[in-house]
């Protein structure tokens, strides 16, 4: 089945010019190994969905929710693919020389520690500190209350500067 073209009036096309390569930041810092395909099939689903939005206006919200249930999902099935291979060698750390470069102690010792947290408060860390949204924001991506945005950010900001603590004391 082929799918409709986009009008020049719908906004797509400056949508997805205007925050492709943050969301595939966003699906990156959620742990997607595949970040680009992740953003891309959540565009995908919106252009086949946007003739049924509600609103409009939430097509961002909408894709950053996708691109948040998709690394979950992803995540998950790679937690079971790894039980189910167990036996496997981890595989060994990877990564271009301007990664190694880049990433310095402190910035490993803090990525380590997000990766660390529960999907929800990594999640949410995620959302507030590199995307800049707000706890509204955050709510309607994640589907979940403000005040549960908010209880996430603290256990997970205390969480973090223990374990960071702890390192520095190490």
């Amino acid at each position: 089945m082929a799918l409709p073209l986009a009008r020049a009036d719908d906004g797509y096309e400056e949508l997805f010019t205007g925050h492709f390569w943050g969301l595939v930041r966003l699906a990156t810092l959620l742990g997607a190994d595949d970040a680009e395909d992740v953003v891309q099939d959540a565009f995908v689903r919106l252009h086949r969905r946007r003739g049924r939005l509600r609103d409009q206006n939430a097509a961002l919200a909408y894709l950053r929710s996708s691109v948040c249930n998709a690394c979950r999902s992803r995540l998950r099935h790679l937690r079971m693919a790894r039980r189910k291979h167990a036996q496997l060698a981890p595989p060994g750390e990877a990564g271009s020389a301007e990664h190694h470069v880049v990433h310095g102690e402190d910035v490993r010792a803090l990525l380590q520690g997000v990766a660390a947290l529960p999907a929800r408060q990594r999640e949410v860390l995620v959302l507030r500190y590199w995307l800049d949204l707000s706890e509204r924001d955050i709510a309607d991506a994640l589907g979940i209350a403000a005040g549960t945005v908010k209880a996430h950010a603290a256990r997970a900001i205390a969480a973090l500067g223990e374990r960071l603590k702890d390192e520095d004391t190490a």
